[in-house]
């Protein structure tokens, strides 16, 4: 596995599917009587960094969209739902019009990753691009994001990443555009709580990873310490009339 993770260039998050896979495989075979055992459970699983908090800068934000209203403008409200709904990239592919709520400014997102339906808030922004969409939908056409040919879009690839070439943008993905929209939210004071609402997670661990970015909240904490001794007196002193520091005896 090793040399094919080399060649492929492979992240341990990978590797670690195919093992799942081939161990899953491996253990329908024994229960069929087809194998005896499972080599699989002999590689050893691969420690996961998932910490990664890669976001857009401002200046970067500006030539990612420079380049698609020059090159493919018809793909910025793809890139703007992203950017600001916090939606994965399956979630956000897979919307169908009958979950996007302009009205009432919401759209439900269905087969998330942790299996429960989420419902999110679209901000002005989200609600812009959706109705560019819904203005250029075919009649009866239920999926929001469609292809030229009529088949329904599953992922950007194909133009995303000329997009990135173009604006010399580096280690950078789809995905990154939702830990933007999370970095944003706590660097604007959000509290974790909510971020983690707003992105599906069940805990606050997931969130943990941007927790940095809100340093300035958290002085604004800190210094409410100090208007909590404001307007009391200051602690007398427990020097004696003699000049010297009281001894400390022992409690009766």
């Amino acid at each position: 596995m090793t040399e094919q993770q080399k060649e492929n260039d492979w992240r341990p998050a990978t590797v670690n599917r195919y093992k799942a896979l081939f161990s899953l495989a491996f253990r329908l075979g024994i229960e069929n009587g087809k194998c005896a055992n499972n080599p699989a459970r002999l590689v050893k699983r691969l420690r996961e960094d998932n910490a990664r908090t890669r976001f857009l800068s401002e200046e970067e934000e500006k030539r990612v969209r420079e380049v698609i209203e020059r090159d493919c403008p018809e793909h910025m409200p793809e890139f703007e739902i992203a950017l600001h709904s916090g939606a994965r990239q399956g979630e956000q592919y897979r919307l169908s019009w009958p979950d996007v709520n302009l009205d009432g400014r919401r759209a439900t997102l269905r087969r998330t990753k942790n299996g429960d339906t989420r419902h999110t808030p679209l901000n002005r922004v989200a609600i812009s691009a959706f109705e560019e969409l819904q203005d250029k939908a075919a009649e009866n056409q239920k999926r929001v994001f469609m292809g030229e040919r009529g088949a329904p879009l599953k992922k950007p690839r194909y133009w995303w990443e000329q997009v990135l070439r173009e604006a010399k943008i580096e280690d950078f993905h789809w995905h990154d555009l939702r830990h933007t929209f999370a970095s944003r939210l706590v660097m604007a004071g959000v509290d974790l709580r909510t971020v983690a609402q707003l992105l599906g997670h069940r805990t606050l661990q997931m969130v943990m990873r941007y927790a940095h970015l809100s340093q300035s909240h958290e002085l604004a904490a800190v210094e409410r310490l100090c208007k909590t001794g404001e307007g009391n007196e200051k602690p007398s002193d427990t020097r004696s009339d003699t000049g010297t520091k009281p001894r400390l005896g022992k409690a009766a």
